[in-house]
């Protein structure tokens, strides 16, 4: 349990590190080109589409080479 805990954390870590990394060269998960914001006067919709397409993107790369071995 103690090394899932660990390795949790270094995963989290490198995440942020990344974040943090991406923000400086001017890409802002969340914010990319085509996702969907609508603002209107009383409100707004905001749905991160290609963010999410490209999270699971990652996520699916990372489960097929940790199930690969």
């Amino acid at each position: 349990m103690g090394r899932l805990l660990i390795g949790i954390g270094i995963m989290l870590v490198i995440a942020g590190l990344i974040v943090m990394l991406g923000e400086r060269a001017g890409i802002r998960p969340g914010r990319l080109p085509g996702d969907i914001r609508i603002q209107g006067r009383h409100g707004a919709f905001y749905f991160p589409i290609v963010t999410c397409v490209l999270i699971s993107a990652v996520l699916s790369l990372i489960m097929w080479l940790v199930n690969r071995h």
